[in-house]
């Protein structure tokens, strides 16, 4: 019988390509990939098309009652080549992108019990192995016994940098030291929020990736998944 797939974390700091290269390793693999960033982008939408977020505030009676009821699936897009997010059965790729779900996410995320189920359908979707999953606490809470466990980062000016690219190539107008102040806060946030923050558990494989190209962490991330499973009993 052949071994089922591993269970891979990849955790890290905001702007180190963990969801790029996840998916990556992921189509390569023939793994799973989980967004678990789309999926509270995918609860955020469902609460502004049924009215439950107004002000910036929830309605959390309203938002326990749906959530359950919600249907995340992920699918991996010939075409274009990447994995696009589907809530209930339909398309949300482009509509959880969108400046209105960017708004209200972190409001979401923040809920505890959003968290809890979301955790619960996380570990849920993951039951069978083969899967790549990328967040903020993957390795530290939501999948702690992971056969491999990475930990991505990259210095703040590097991702800064990185990140005041990508904004600038769509058009935005800002400006690089904004950006680094932006990567610095959001590690501050990630690190000493209350709820899940982002540690780099122990047995985590370090990936410094300020001076590597996305295909050499592809290709040392393969290497040492590919060793775990063949060592796995």
């Amino acid at each position: 019988m052949k071994k089922k797939g591993l269970i891979v974390a990849v955790d890290g700091h905001s702007s180190t390509g963990k969801s790029t290269v996840s998916k990556i390793l992921a189509a390569r693999l023939g793994y799973t990939y989980i967004d678990t960033g789309a999926m509270y982008r995918i609860v955020t939408l469902k609460a502004m098309r049924d009215g439950l977020i107004r002000d910036g505030k929830v309605d959390d009676e309203g938002l326990k009652r749906v959530l359950p009821t919600i249907v995340f699936g992920f699918k991996y897009d010939e075409g274009k080549r990447r994995y696009e997010s589907y809530m209930d059965g339909e398309y949300v790729e482009a509509a959880i992108r969108g400046m209105d779900v960017s708004g209200n996410v972190s409001v979401v995320a923040a809920l505890p019990y959003v968290r809890e189920l979301l955790v619960e359908k996380q570990r849920e979707m993951a039951r069978e192995g083969g899967v790549i999953m990328d967040g903020r606490d993957i390795g530290s809470v939501v999948f702690p016994n992971a056969e491999v466990k990475f930990f991505m980062t990259a210095s703040p000016e590097v991702r800064a940098e990185r990140r005041y690219k990508e904004l600038t190539e769509k058009g935005e107008r800002v400006t690089y030291e904004e950006v680094e102040a932006n990567v610095r806060k959001r590690d501050y946030i990630d690190e000493h929020r209350e709820t899940a923050p982002l540690v780099r558990v122990p047995d985590a494989v370090l990936i410094d990736n300020s001076d590597m190209t996305v295909e050499e962490e592809v290709e040392k991330m393969i290497q040492i998944i590919r060793s775990r499973y063949e060592s796995r009993d």
